[in-house]
């Protein structure tokens, strides 16, 4: 396993300044935002595909600071009904396979999107009940006129390009939000499809991410290292569906927070060793979205955290038998 981060939380500053500072505090890998909702401050796709030498000072920085790029991170909503916003962010996701491409990465990381409930809606409706049967119709809708036929279509076009992974974090408000909707698209696009593995989504929807890792075995392709602090008394009167804003946080059921202040080191330490024998040995990417933390904080604790933690060898022969 590789200790990395997610870069949008270093947003601020430049991209060899963020390189050299992950480096000196032991970060191994990067997980570059390359547009759609985690931006472009470090790396604009389609910049650097019309620019080639922009990608030539990307490779010789990781070189310098001995940082590998294992994947590329592109979330976004291509199934928007709004044409123009769906547009936006299919046009950042093949940009990125493009450079994916250029740089010799076979993962992008993202999101499944979400349409509306009909060919006219003007905005996403993502279905959480059964009944009414209104619901049930919705679904069968967006998944078979939309979702499937879209990310099928997709997929051939990142084979094209050798992306062969596309990691889907399993994300509320999106199609693909639990370990059964992935594998749902997963069979019926192809193995191409598998998980990008957020523990955080998971546990405020009261998933249990050992099971969910053992669920998913050979369907992990990348992994994000943020916790959940679930607040048991406001969940017992609202519930896990909390429409409040982050900002409320004495008033939330749950907020996001960095790996070990949600949960304990047990937990984590649960998750890893499952991911392990899983069988997978790649990135553990720090997302920081802690609201209570500074970035350079937040991750500086998490990275401390983690390093404990992470199997970074492979085990030996199991020599007491």
């Amino acid at each position: 396993m590789l200790l990395g981060v997610m870069s949008p939380v270093l947003g601020g500053i430049s991209l060899e300044e963020m390189i050299k500072y992950l480096s000196s505090i032991g970060v191994q890998a990067l997980e570059l935002g390359c547009g759609g909702y985690p931006g472009k401050a470090h790396c604009d796709a389609a910049d650097f595909l019309a620019h080639p030498e922009k990608i030539e000072h990307l490779k010789k920085l990781l070189a310098k600071y001995n940082m590998k790029l294992p994947a590329l991170a592109c979330h976004g909503n291509p199934l928007h009904p709004n044409k123009e916003i769906a547009n936006r962010f299919e046009n950042d996701f093949d940009n990125t396979v493009l450079l994916a491409e250029q740089l010799g990465i076979d993962t992008i990381v993202g999101f499944s999107g979400c349409p509306g409930d009909c060919p006219e809606s003007q905005n996403p409706n993502w279905v959480t009940c059964t009944w009414p049967n209104d619901y049930k119709r919705i679904l069968q809708w967006q998944w078979n006129e939309v979702l499937i036929p879209y990310w099928r279509q997709k997929a051939e076009f990142c084979k094209a390009h050798q992306v062969n992974h596309i990691a889907f974090e399993m994300h509320p408000g999106f199609m693909v939000y639990n370990p059964p909707t992935l594998m749902r698209l997963r069979e019926a696009v192809g193995d191409i499809i598998g998980a990008n593995f957020d523990p955080s989504h998971l546990f405020w929807q009261g998933i249990d991410p050992v099971a969910a890792i053992r669920y998913l075995k050979g369907a992990i392709y990348h992994f994000h290292a943020k916790d959940t602090k679930i607040d048991a008394l406001n969940t017992g009167v609202t519930g896990v569906l909390d429409t409040s804003g982050y900002g409320d946080i004495t008033a939330r059921s749950w907020e996001f927070r960095t790996v070990g202040y949600g949960h304990s080191r047990e937990v984590w330490a649960d998750i890893i060793s499952q991911l392990k024998a899983a069988g997978y040995d790649g990135i553990i990417s720090i997302e920081h979205e802690d609201p209570l933390m500074a970035p350079k904080e937040g991750l500086e604790k998490a990275v401390s955290f983690l390093k404990d933690l992470i199997i970074f060898e492979n085990a030996s022969d199991m020599w007491w038998t």
